[in-house]
């Protein structure tokens, strides 16, 4: 399981892969590992598309080894990062039913929240019996798209509660970036709860997403 919260605890990315996905995979104990993004992403970007990458860390660390090794062997390269002092361990995330569920295609997702945020920077999902509806309005004027349950694009929802929540739209936009890995993408949504974006990644496990809604600030 990785876990990341961005600066201002509005959002949570949580990527859960099983360790049945992997060639190895060894774990004594439950262990967490601070790592710093921006530079496991940089050591990352070291190996090669077919390199086989390998991750250790010994008890009680002070740093992490990542392994790239070439298909034919022929070329080896280790890279040590120290860690980071977490402030809590793994986060954990309350699991409660909510009252909408939608699933819909992934690329269809991706599209609408481009296209909304050239209106403005929140969007606004209402989900009801009648169907799912994404919006925004801004000085440009106004933007709404309205989802049916179908075969024609492979929709799918259900509702409990009618829901209607406005989110930030450079949150939305960044958690598209996850396309690719799946065709289809599930949103739960529940009053008073962060908006769920969750992409299955085959048999794997998935990546998820959580984004607080945006409070409406009272009239004065």
């Amino acid at each position: 399981m990785l876990q990341s919260m961005d600066n201002s605890h509005v959002s949570l990315v949580a990527l859960s892969l099983a360790s049945d996905c992997f060639e190895k995979f060894h774990c004594d104990r439950n262990v967490s590992l601070g790592l710093d993004l921006k530079s496991l992403g940089k050591v990352l970007k070291c190996a090669n598309s077919d390199d086989a990458v390998t991750i250790k860390a010994v008890d009680r660390p002070e740093k992490v080894t990542l392994s790239f090794e070439s298909d034919g062997k022929e070329r080896t390269a280790d890279y040590e990062l120290k860690l980071l002092n977490l402030d809590q361990d793994h986060m954990e995330i309350p699991k409660k039913d909510y009252t909408c569920y939608i699933q819909l295609p992934s690329s269809e997702f991706a599209r609408i929240c481009r296209d909304m945020s050239m209106f403005d920077e929140s969007l606004t999902i209402a989900c009801s019996s009648k169907g799912i509806r994404f919006s925004a309005k801004g000085d440009l004027g106004t933007a709404n798209i309205q989802l049916n349950a179908g075969t024609a694009m492979d929709v799918s929802i259900e509702v409990q509660e009618p829901v209607t929540q406005s989110f930030a739209g450079r949150y939305l936009n960044t958690f598209t970036k996850a396309t690719p890995l799946a065709d289809r993408v599930k949103l739960y949504l529940s009053e008073q709860r962060p908006l769920l974006v969750e992409y299955p990644i085959e048999d794997y496990g998935h990546i998820r997403y959580y984004l607080a809604p945006k409070v409406n600030e009272p009239d004065f």
